[in-house]
């Protein structure tokens, strides 16, 4: 009888039989030893029942197997099933499974810059702050310069002085290495061999760009030339045999995170002891708006969410994108485009504030959302900045509203409004503003200074240098920005996957009285006064057309570019549905081929941006009324989406006759050597035909639409724009 412990298969041999028994069973069967004698063997197969096997008839064949010991050291992985032999007998077939090494353990970098320079000496330059946090500076001398680092404990201080230290001087002898030791990943499929140069140039050319890859990226850079200890720093033989190169490699950025950490955590390894004020709580019940706001380096930075805790981790996100240019969300779609223009903010801090400050508007102009005309499905509003500091933004206008008007009540006196989406009305209601602005400068020297206008050189006039205007929109606006992204941007979203479809792009019209859009017909669209009148329906261009028209002709309209210079809007902002590709589409890329502009006036690629905190989808039906709220107004005005009047049919303040009443009266306080080039107005259809140069650029943007193939722009019965004053 024989019998090894510590292996895993123990044999017995008994009457010349061998038995074998997994190590598992090692004990219970060394228990049995002592009754061994007297016991049949069929003692002992009922003991081998234990492991589920089926006793068999006749004595156990040796197949040699069972006394095989495994030579994985001891691993407790247990052999396949019992399976039936040729001969009827049952084996074991053992799993056969290779030793893998270990994990090779990343050095951090004291242990690398220890193998580079040994010897080093650290000392201690000061220590701040409180007891319970601490602030320990620490400092190490390489080649002749002095790096030092802090944190919360020396070891951690010393660990940032070596990060600093090593990145100051460290060349690495491939691309690939550096990224990765600065925390990079390439994800990108590299064929070296291929005659074809598919690669990224980032790859031979330094750290200029980060690289894109579909995959999410990792936070291996603490952003201000530090990295995560885990990193491994470790060096090819030759970089070390070699001499070391004293040439710093530029700061990468920005860098994208899958490690596990949210904003808060990651500031706070940056800046320890970080403490977040609570600002304000707004918003309707079912969309609650909280802001905190944290202190960094002398910056005050503000987050908003639906809860303090997102609104913290936004704020810290803010702080993170400012100062160490991290951009933590990496979702493309999700990403702001920026503008071609002059570039004042950051794009996702100027959009949440610009967020911010039209819903806080809107909630002041309702009574924290109380007042029956508080129910909405869209919120719009455009907001005015001048000069580099968000905190200065003035909210112009707030409106609401998602309807157009009934065919029936159109007015041939310019009294109704016929489009009363919320996007378009506060665009009515930056007019509004513009004519106020144009009064200011044309009264007197006092009232002059006030004015957002200088004088043009050309002649006229024009926006100061750093006034900006900034639209922003709770969801996608209608037409072809939003058809394709009923949804928000998921993470895997990897932006327009079927770009080129002949849907994507196509003119779009609103039905009348209603909600959603129709693609414009293959053939030019006339309506006709007497048509509509008699029932056909009355057609309006999206709103995803309007602003694309818009970013052409500017949002000044044709009546003020008589006086000034065209006017664009330096950002869209979404509140929810923002999609990057779609909206970029709508409203200037699918008419990038626009040719033959007149002087001044261009394609305008504004800002394009969602908010941090997307808006929630506003429940119930939409209400049939419309309000709108201009900068100097009392209080909000509340228009009947389908008559264009107000509930006792009155004519609204936006109204085309009221906005050339504005026109008039600017007009005939022109100098006479200004007003000598525009002729005595008379109809309003022929004032607007005056312009001649914003009617051409007009006439240069709806070839563009019917070049690229996406139709033919439907404008309104020209009855309706034939109508004079009295005065």
């Amino acid at each position: 009888m024989h019998c090894w412990i510590g292996v895993k298969v123990l044999s017995l041999v008994q009457g010349g039989a061998l038995i074998t028994y997994r190590k598992k069973y090692c004990n219970h069967v060394i228990m049995q030893l002592s009754h061994l004698k007297g016991s049949s063997s069929t003692d002992v197969k009922e003991n081998r029942n234990m492991d589920n096997v089926p006793p068999k008839d006749g004595s156990v064949q040796n197949t040699g197997e069972g006394s095989q010991l495994s030579n994985g050291g001891g691993s407790s992985s247990r052999k396949r099933p019992l399976e039936e032999g040729s001969n009827g007998h049952s084996k074991f077939r053992p799993k056969k499974r290779k030793k893998t090494p270990g994990p090779v353990l990343p050095k951090n970098a004291l242990m690398q810059l220890n193998e580079i320079k040994p010897g080093l000496q650290y000392k201690l330059l000061s220590q701040t702050g409180p007891v319970h946090a601490p602030i320990f500076v620490m400092a190490v001398e390489v080649n002749g310069q002095v790096f030092e680092g802090s944190g919360p404990t020396k070891k951690k201080a010393k660990l940032h002085a070596a990060e600093k230290a090593l990145r100051s001087f460290v060349q690495f002898p491939n691309a690939s290495e550096a990224h990765l030791a600065m925390g990079r990943t390439l994800s990108v499929n590299t064929d070296f061999t291929s005659d074809q140069a598919d690669f990224p140039d980032t790859l031979f050319n330094g750290f200029e760009t980060p690289v894109q890859t579909d995959n999410s990226f990792y936070l291996g850079s603490n952003g201000d030339g530090s990295y995560s200890s885990s990193i491994d720093y470790s060096l090819s033989s030759s970089t070390v045999a070699g001499s070391l190169i004293q040439s710093p490699l530029p700061p990468p950025s920005p860098y994208p995170s899958t490690s596990g950490k949210n904003p808060v955590m990651i500031l706070n390894e940056l800046r320890p002891g970080l403490k977040y004020e609570f600002i304000s709580e707004s918003g309707e019940s079912h969309a609650k708006n909280f802001v905190m706001a944290v202190a960094v380096d002398g910056q005050t930075f503000e987050g908003s969410g639906r809860n303090k805790k997102l609104a913290k981790a936004r704020a810290a996100q803010s702080a993170l994108a400012s100062l160490f240019n991290m951009q933590l969300d990496q979702t493309p779609s999700r990403q702001p485009i920026p503008s071609e223009g002059l570039q004042l903010h950051l794009p996702q801090v100027l959009a949440d504030a610009v967020a911010r400050l039209v819903v806080d508007k809107f909630s002041d102009l309702t009574d924290n959302f109380t007042s029956p005309h508080a129910r909405r499905k869209v919120l719009a509003g455009i907001v005015m900045t001048t000069g580099t500091d968000v905190k200065d933004a003035q909210v112009i206008s707030v409106s609401t509203g998602t309807k157009c008007i009934n065919g029936e009540y159109m007015s041939d006196r310019g009294l109704a409004l016929n489009d009363c989406h919320a996007e378009i009305i506060s665009r009515r209601c930056l007019l509004k503003f513009l004519y106020t602005q144009l009064e200011l400068f044309v009264s007197n020297k006092e009232d002059q200074q006030k004015s957002i206008f200088i004088k043009s050189e050309r002649s006229g006039f024009k926006l100061q240098e750093n006034v900006q205007f900034h639209l922003y929109i709770s969801t996608s606006p209608c037409g072809d920005a939003r058809i394709f992204s009923p949804h928000e941007a998921a993470q895997e979203d990897q932006g327009d996957r079927h770009p080129n479809r002949k849907a994507r792009g196509q003119l779009r019209t609103k039905i009348e009285s209603g909600e959603g859009t129709i693609p414009v017909r293959s053939t030019t669209t006339i309506q006709t006064w007497d048509g509509v009148l008699q029932g056909e329906r009355l057609l309006t261009m999206s709103c995803s057309d309007k602003i694309a028209r818009w970013n052409v002709l500017g949002i000044q309209g044709s009546l003020l570019s008589l006086f000034v210079e065209p006017i664009y809007f330096s950002s869209i902002i979404l509140g929810s549905l923002y999609h990057g590709d779609h909206l970029s589409r709508a409203v200037y890329q699918r008419i990038a081929e626009i040719e033959d502009l007149p002087p001044l006036y261009t394609l305008n690629r504004p800002l394009l941006s969602g908010i941090s905190n997307a808006e929630a989808r506003q429940p119930g039906k939409a209400p049939n009324f419309s309000v709108n709220w201009t900068v100097g107004d009392t209080g909000l005005e509340v228009i009947n989406a389908t008559t264009g009047k107000d509930e006792m049919g009155r004519a609204s303040r936006l109204c085309k006759h009221a906005l050339y009443s504005r026109w008039m009266r600017i007009h005939a306080k022109l100098s006479s050597s200004l007003r000598a080039k525009i002729l005595k107005p008379n109809l309003y259809h022929d004032t607007k035909q005056v312009a001649t140069k914003y009617q051409t650029a007009k006439e240069c943007l709806f070839k563009a639409f019917l070049k690229a193939g996406l139709g033919a722009w439907v404008e309104k019965p020209i009855e309706q724009d034939q109508f004079s004053l009295t005065v």
